[in-house]
């Protein structure tokens, strides 16, 4: 049987544009559906409840940042046997991958719903927002089965070609979302108020109705990766199969633990310089979310297309699809970054109020750090070529090295040094230092020799 849709053949850059496309729009929804959540919470349940939900959502964003990478563990080894059209083996992969999600978000849940205020707690969360964020959390926690296992859905079908599925599901589930949040915070008719609950309540709902609408549509279109009526023996542990998404996955996941935690490194010094440059970096970084989401949807496309032309040993389109990607990332990376550089004080007035001291800060240090996001990018993308190969641990090791071992250091150094100016140019170096890096490893590294078995 044929993939939903072969990435290994075709034009290479019409395919990966329009594989590409779907994966950054979904996460413009994401951003915005938490935006209008936040704003929910804020403005009508107050800050003591924004910052118990704030709270919460961090440990949830580690929780899934873990599991990311366990995931596209899962979709890389799903991509490979897919463009090797071993079918067979790629229904396996999905088989033990499912039953090691669903017992992993199990496993989760339970911890979660009995751990919550022991959690907060050990964060320092504020006392008047500690019961805020028990509430909403707990009801996260029960959540994480579905949560989980659309989130894996998705996955799987990128691996096998299709984006368009899980954006369309996407959209169902954002929609949903927004449009259940007030009525299940301040209740209707027979529903009852629920406040900071009802919000979580309403991503939980979401995600399974769309989830539930997700598993009827593959099924009725005879998606190869379904499992049917006789294959249940497929659901069973493979723990060759497990030990390549745990050793594979943990250092792509780790990836998104390195870029969370520096970037609360590089807060910390910031906020040496005071609450006004602290609110520039704030509003610079609701910016910078989205110039950013070119490169990351850029790399997970490749990462699965990749993949699949790895599996079918077409090394040839390998280094084309890198090549390819590289320039749309200086594209789709560019377009927001030329945006902004014109419209600066327009943009950065959508987060900051008029002659706030803030707003010149913040146009300052983006004339100094945007244009280093497409070299950043260029690190994203390549890496998710090289990880399409098995070699998840030269990308993990770049990260380290750029923004740990430069960029945190560098910053702190600048403060006695250069003033927030050397700060700023911290971030750029950094961004140098990762595609140079990245480029090195590509050109000359053995990532091609690696493989997701282990």
């Amino acid at each position: 049987m044929k993939p939903t849709v072969s990435l290994t053949e075709g034009s290479i850059p019409r395919t990966l544009f329009t594989f590409a496309i779907p994966i950054l729009l979904g996460n413009v929804l994401q951003s915005i559906n938490g935006s209008i959540n936040a704003i929910w919470i804020g403005k009508y349940l107050g800050a003591a409840a924004l910052t118990g939900a704030s709270n919460a959502n961090i440990v949830m964003f580690l929780l899934l940042g873990a599991v990311f990478g366990i995931t596209m563990a899962s979709t890389i080894l799903i991509a490979q046997n897919v463009g090797a059209q071993k079918m067979a083996e790629a229904k396996r992969v999905v088989g033990t991958s499912a039953t090691f999600f669903f017992t992993l978000a199990l496993l989760f849940t339970a911890l979660g719903l009995f751990l919550s205020p022991t959690i907060l707690r050990w964060m320092g969360t504020p006392v008047d927002a500690v019961p805020y964020g028990i509430a909403y959390m707990r009801v996260m926690f029960a959540g994480l089965p579905p949560s989980f296992a659309f989130f894996f859905i998705n996955s799987a079908l990128r691996g096998a070609g299709d984006s368009k599925t899980p954006f369309a599901f996407l959209v169902m589930s954002v929609a949903l979302d927004i449009a259940l949040n007030p009525l299940f915070i301040f209740g209707w008719g027979p529903i009852p108020a629920m406040g900071i609950s009802g919000s979580a309540l309403a991503t939980l709902v979401a995600q399974s109705a769309s989830l539930a609408a997700l598993l009827i549509t593959i099924y009725r279109r005879k998606n190869p990766l379904a499992l049917h009526a006789g294959e249940g023996h497929l659901l069973r542990i493979d723990w060759s199969i497990v030990r390549a998404l745990v050793l594979k996955g943990l250092p792509m996941g780790l990836q998104m633990i390195v870029l969370s935690s520096s970037m609360v490194l590089f807060l910390g010094v910031v906020n040496q310089f005071g609450s006004d440059t602290s609110a520039a970096f704030a509003a610079d970084m609701q910016l910078w979310n989205y110039v950013q989401m070119p490169a990351l949807a850029l790399g997970a496309a490749v990462s699965s297309m990749a993949a699949q032309n790895i599996g079918a040993g077409l090394w040839g389109r390998v280094g084309s699809i890198a090549r390819y990607a590289v320039a749309f990332n200086f594209l789709l990376t560019g377009i927001p970054v030329l945006v902004i550089y014109l419209l600066s004080s327009h943009v950065i007035g959508v987060f900051l109020p008029p002659g706030s001291p803030s707003v010149s800060i913040a146009e300052h240090a983006n004339y100094i750090i945007l244009w280093s996001f497409p070299l950043f990018g260029v690190s994203m993308v390549l890496s998710g070529v090289v990880r399409a190969a098995g070699a998840v641990v030269p990308p993990l090791m770049v990260l380290v090295l750029a923004l740990l071992v430069v960029r945190a250091p560098l910053a702190q150094y600048s403060v006695g040094h250069w003033g927030v100016d050397g700060v700023w140019w911290s971030f750029c170096i950094s961004a140098i230092v990762a595609m140079s890096l990245t480029v090195g490893y590509y050109r000359f590294g053995n990532w091609r020799a690696a493989r997701m078995a282990v």
